[in-house]
């Protein structure tokens, strides 16, 4: 039995304030672990207005941000802090978060979530993204702040369903939408486990308008300490990984080390063509220094068949964390990626689904058992490691 509780819909007149549910209200067996869901409006400064939805399934707490495109503002699993530092230290509310602001990077004034989504309309580099037509001629040009607009609209509507099986999920719906500009659906379901230190995300995007749409999404996983670290290793089974730029390429012979935060660091991307597994998701896993914890995180390669790592070891409070990014395309100037088939387009009333899963090691077993799994899909090919950016891949 699956039981549903409306937290706010715009539709429907409802905003249940001080909501609040777990075992006991739920009416779910008493025999789970303790485990809780409330909803929370922060006030004052930057923060005014923005409501979070704080999941604790026993083990793993999650704070979630309805205001912020359902994104996951930061997570504690087994005692064990999930989030980094960012200068932006608390959430910002969309209406303080001007995109257009440096040159079209005023999005990074609110950018602190450990997961925050790009899209849905396009989530590259910032630009002037140009449509020609067949014979060359220019169909439309508009500039493209980047990262997209969906990290800053609100959901219209969330609910929470529990069931019986120890399944929590939170499900929000977002619209990206805008006169003469389509009408793009998300809905977004972040489902976990009573006691778990697993949760999935999974995220319908719907095209609504009457014209085909494009959509683009990447999920800005973003990770700090404890688990980075001077010595702290990604592993992933790739296919083929190629710099993004020249500074990336200084240090391609060590792209999946970490230093210790440095002063002056300029931040290293590489895109990486991931293997999948036999059920065709992929699987990154940042391994902390002393090999004793990891984060893992498994994604559907069928419509987020790439994947970014972000390396920015500055000092810690400048913002020191590595971003692993699952993605339908690169993050590059939409233009570049359409001109290379990655931008996807859906037709009206057509969807797409994007899914990925984070997980938590926290001792060196279950920690040995996700590099070795890493090490067991390498085995099914060769990697090539391109030691300047790849033509097809960087603008």
């Amino acid at each position: 039995m699956t039981r549903s509780f409306t937290v706010l819909s715009v539709d429907e007149g409802i905003y249940e304030a001080g909501f609040s549910i777990d075992a006991q209200s739920a009416g779910v067996a008493q025999s789970l672990a303790e485990w809780s869901v409330r909803l929370q409006r922060l006030h004052g400064g930057l923060s005014e207005g923005v409501d979070v939805i704080w999941l604790d399934n026993g083990c793993t707490r999650l704070a979630i941000l309805p205001t912020r495109g359902m994104g996951i503002w930061k997570a504690q699993v087994a005692s064990t802090p999930l989030e980094w530092k960012s200068p932006v230290e608390r959430p910002v509310h969309p209406s303080f978060v001007d995109q257009s602001r440096r040159g079209g990077i005023g999005w990074l004034d609110g950018f602190n979530e450990l997961i925050c989504r790009c899209g849905l309309g396009w989530h590259g580099a910032p630009g002037t993204d140009v449509i020609k037509d067949a014979g060359g001629n220019v169909l439309s040009e508009q500039f493209l702040p980047l990262h997209g607009r969906i990290a800053n609209l609100a959901a219209h509507q969330v609910r929470v369903e529990v069931s019986d099986d120890g399944a929590i999920s939170v499900i929000g719906v977002v619209d990206e939408a805008s006169m003469f500009g389509g009408k793009l659906r998300l809905t977004s379901t972040l489902t976990t486990h009573i006691g778990s230190t697993t949760f999935d995300v999974s995220d319908t995007v719907h095209n609504l308008g009457a014209a085909p749409a494009e959509v683009e999404m990447l999920y800005h996983c973003n990770i700090g300490q404890p688990f980075l670290g001077a010595g702290a290793t990604f592993r992933m089974a790739a296919k083929e990984v190629a710099p993004r730029d020249a500074r990336a390429a200084e240090n391609m012979d060590s792209w999946t080390t970490y230093s210790k935060p440095t002063l002056g660091y300029t931040e290293q991307c590489y895109f990486v063509k991931p293997i999948t597994d036999d059920d065709g998701r992929s699987l990154a896993v940042l391994q902390n220094p002393a090999a004793s914890k990891a984060v893992a995180i498994r994604f559907d390669a069928s419509t987020l068949p790439w994947l970014t790592l972000w390396k920015n070891t500055q000092p810690e409070s400048d913002g020191y964390v590595t971003g692993l990014e699952p993605g339908s395309s690169f993050p590059n100037l939409k233009t570049f990626e359409r001109q290379h088939g990655r931008v996807i387009s859906l037709e009206s009333q057509q969807s797409v689904t994007f899914e990925l899963s984070v997980s938590v090691a926290t001792t060196e077993d279950d920690t040995a058992k996700l590099t070795d799994e890493v090490d067991q899909l390498q085995t099914r090919h060769v990697l090539k490691l391109h030691h300047a950016p790849h033509a097809d891949w960087s603008q």
